[in-house]
């Protein structure tokens, strides 16, 4: 009998040893990156793509990529994205568990920035990446939705000189696009969206306010809009203005749709936009913000959730699985890159 008591004491103990209770890391500090979710044999894997690592200039900017196994904490090191050149502010999205990577900026030595137009799908299984179509307009800061587990909508953006209005579709089914109902707001980069259904929430980011003698004047957009996808159309968007939301109008927050919460959830970013580095258009060294909030399907109102424990900023998106959130990598306080992946509890 106690040896029968120590054999099942053993194994309590090995169970348990094998869920991780140790904080999530990648590989490696990264900031700006394209980030998703995958399942391996029943395990959730965090995915992280392109970025800007720890020096901050233009030889950081990166083409790395990570995963890390949300249950036992295993972190790895990837192939690169293809590529000559690291990109930043390239955006991620999950469909039938594979990962289309879309775009991003290049920056050269003299500083210039070059939108990239390349969709890469990324299989989990394999490791293996696809060049599998190019965006028509190439974007970069933009935001990736997913609908019906088939199209992805890409809103507004940054392409070379200037913001953009377009909606771009992406039906994976046949890898065609399709352009929907204009983005009606101010055109805008580093905004941050999430959509539950056929429902989704544009909220904030960056605008050109004006341009004098050739040189473009940045400005917060404190704009939200809510927008629902035509059950019969998916190309038909109806839009509809909101109110803004708790706190100030901020760049580079982690959001997403959470279908078992039917809100969309905001974590993070800056209300002072900056150059990749972090340093404010304006030469001031921008700061993260601490605030949690969400827009409520049910309500179809604006609820303050609580603070993050760590304030970080320069996401791409926020990752849910489970109703647990993950921020991955991104800027804490004084512009310093990280490794972290933080879970927000909520």
């Amino acid at each position: 009998m106690r040896y029968l008591l120590l054999f099942t004491l053993l194994t309590l103990i090995a169970c348990q040893d094998s869920q991780n209770t140790a904080p999530l890391k990648l590989s490696n500090p990264i900031s700006n990156n394209a980030v998703a979710l995958a399942d391996i044999d029943g395990d959730s894997w965090i995915y992280s793509f392109n970025g800007l690592l720890p020096g901050k200039t233009w030889h950081d900017v990166s083409s790395k990529a990570y995963a890390v196994n949300i249950k036992s904490g295993e972190s790895i090191t990837l192939n690169s994205v293809p590529g000559a050149h690291g990109r930043l502010a390239s955006v991620a999205a999950t469909v039938d568990n594979k990962i289309y990577i879309f775009g991003g900026y290049t920056v050269a030595e003299d500083h210039s920035e070059i939108s990239t137009a390349e969709v890469y799908r990324f299989d989990p299984k394999t490791h293996k990446y696809d060049l599998v179509t190019r965006m028509p307009t190439p974007v970069d800061d933009s935001v990736a939705l997913v609908y019906q587990d088939r199209y992805i909508y890409l809103v507004s953006g940054w392409y070379n000189n200037g913001n953009v209005d377009l909606v771009q579709i992406l039906d994976t089914h046949d890898m065609s696009w399709h352009i929907g109902t204009p983005f009606p707001g101010s055109p805008v980069f580093g905004h941050a969206a999430g959509i539950v259904t056929n429902k989704f929430i544009i909220s904030d980011g960056v605008k050109v306010i004006k341009v004098t003698d050739g040189k473009r004047h940045y400005g917060m957009s404190d704009e939200n809009y809510l927008a629902e996808i035509d059950q019969h159309d998916f190309k038909k968007i109806e839009w509809k203005k909101l109110a803004n939301h708790p706190g100030p109008a901020r760049y580079r927050m982690a959001a997403t749709g959470s279908k078992g919460l039917n809100k969309v959830i905001f974590v993070g970013g800056s209300d002072n936009p900056y150059n990749y580095n972090g340093i404010g258009y304006n030469g001031t060294p921008s700061q993260p913000h601490n605030l949690i909030f969400a827009y409520d399907f049910a309500t179809n109102q604006w609820q303050e959730l609580g603070k993050q424990e760590t304030a970080t900023m320069d996401h791409r998106a926020l990752l849910e699985t489970n109703q647990q959130f993950y921020v991955v990598g991104g800027m804490l306080n004084n512009q310093q890159t990280t490794y972290r992946i933080f879970n927000i509890k909520l």
